[in-house]
């Protein structure tokens, strides 16, 4: 069995990655700063990655904003790959965003800084790309949220499991092998195209809340047009799992 290491173990994905690493009988670090541990900084890190295997990168910064957001991503994958080269780590799992690799600002484009981070340092590293979480809906409705009514981007996605996304990540993470070169970037999705509005409506449904749904177009944002065209989709090489959302709200409400 390794000793693996998760930064953001506390977070939407680090806590399953836990659960499931330690349910395979592996060693786990938890790396946040409720663990004594900063990627940011750099405290603790040392020691947490002493002895490591591998580092399973799942940390997320306070900001959705891209300026904060890319300056978290490659401060920690920096972080991560220069006190994991002095520790011995053998290899760095990261997770982000199916269609990522689209995006030209915001949280998207952060996210590719951050993948670009992590493959130029010197320990070997993987990319898992996501679709956009179960978990997430309720934040979006959120975040769209004025008075009764909810705005929403007009998006199709695949959605995934926060969990299922987690025990990709944790068989990545002990797997010996790279990808071979020039193969696609992995990812991971649901078992079906959903779109926001109507899951959304789901939910708002399932809880009894009677907020209306109303589709939003942003003309302000440059890649606004990647959330009706398909380009938050996984590829024909996705691995694809579920529960669908409704079997994940059955599960979870």
């Amino acid at each position: 069995m390794a000793r693996i290491a998760v930064a953001g173990a506390t977070g939407r994905v680090g806590r399953h990655v836990v659960d499931v690493l330690e349910a395979d009988g592996h060693e786990v670090v938890a790396i946040s700063r409720s663990h004594g541990v900063d990627v940011i900084t750099g405290d603790g890190l040392a020691a947490a990655l002493d002895g490591v295997d591998c580092v399973i990168d799942t940390a997320t910064g306070p900001s959705a904003e891209q300026a904060a957001a890319t300056e978290f991503f490659t401060t920690a994958a920096r972080n991560l790959q220069e006190v994991g080269s002095q520790a011995g780590v053998r290899r760095i799992v990261v997770v982000s965003i199916i269609g990522t690799d689209k995006f030209t600002a915001g949280y998207g484009a952060a996210k590719l800084a951050h993948e670009q981070a992590a493959l130029a340092g010197p320990v070997p590293a993987r990319i898992l790309r996501a679709a956009q979480f179960h978990e997430f809906v309720e934040l979006l409705m959120a975040w769209g949220r004025q008075g009764e009514v909810c705005y929403l981007p007009a998006m199709r996605t695949q959605l995934v499991a926060a969990r299922t996304v987690a025990e990709a990540l944790a068989a990545l993470a002990v797997t010996p092998e790279p990808a071979s070169a020039g193969a696609p970037v992995p990812e991971i999705a649901g078992p079906r195209e959903e779109y926001l509005p109507d899951i959304a409506a789901l939910l708002a449904g399932r809880r009894g809340d009677a907020v209306k749904i109303e589709t939003v177009s942003n003309p302000a944002d440059p890649d606004d047009a990647l959330n009706s065209s398909g380009a938050l989709l996984p590829g024909p090489h996705a691995t694809l799992a579920g529960p669908t959302f409704a079997e994940w709200l059955d599960a979870t409400l």
